[in-house]
């Protein structure tokens, strides 16, 4: 007996602790559920007020969108003064290469014309020399060599496109020829070139000496 009593104490001192525990739990229980559901409500006041304190959007007055309108035509003047300064200088940029691509090609087709000036009044010595009589073998021999040198002279200018401006027998032109004398000759027509003076030179189109001729009236 004794002992079976002893056993129903203990089993009940166990439960005890374990029928507080489980009140305990069951108390706490609505406490926790009314707490959550308030802050939810003063959370979502919060948001409210905030959203009641943002500022509202509001129209622009007349005086901004005229200030704006003046700030956008000022700025296309701008663009504009920048787009045409771009194309001056594109022009601009355009007319220098071009002279510059002429003055190379010039240069190139008249790279001769220095040397053929310096070479000119050699020439017309050539023909001044050439022009006189020889009287003996010796005389002749040496015309000979020099006519020999006038013609290899004159066939290098030639390779170059330095040629003798043909002028006797030639209607009169101003550009190729230079009138120094004008006289009646029969057989010629008038303004025709009668007599060549001294020989005139072009390099290709363009003129190196002109002709000294004397016209026909």
């Amino acid at each position: 007996m004794e002992q079976g009593e002893k056993q129903a104490m203990e089993q009940a001192t166990y439960a005890e602790p374990e029928r507080e525990r489980a009140g305990k739990e069951e108390s706490a229980a609505p406490l926790g559920g009314e707490s959550n559901a308030a802050l939810h409500e003063e959370e979502s006041e919060q948001a409210d007020r905030e959203e009641a304190a943002e500022p509202m959007e509001t129209a622009p007055t007349a005086e901004e969108l005229a200030a704006a309108k003046a700030q956008i035509a000022e700025l296309e003047a701008k663009l504009a003064e920048m787009e045409n300064r771009y194309l001056r200088l594109y022009a601009d940029f355009e007319n220098f290469r071009r002279r510059t691509r002429q003055e190379m090609e010039a240069a190139e087709k008249y790279r001769a014309q220095s040397l053929a000036n310096d070479l000119l009044p050699v020439l017309d010595n050539f023909e001044r020399a050439l022009n006189i009589e020889a009287d003996s073998e010796q005389a002749k021999s040496i015309l000979q060599g020099m006519e020999m040198v006038y013609r290899s002279l004159v066939d290098a200018l030639k390779k170059e496109g330095v040629e003798a401006i043909e002028a006797v027998g030639k209607p009169f032109d101003p550009h190729w020829h230079q009138a120094v004398m004008q006289a009646e000759a029969e057989g010629y027509e008038p303004n025709t070139v009668v007599e060549e003076l001294q020989k005139g030179y072009r390099l290709k189109d363009r003129v190196l000496r002109p002709a000294m001729v004397k016209v026909s009236q």
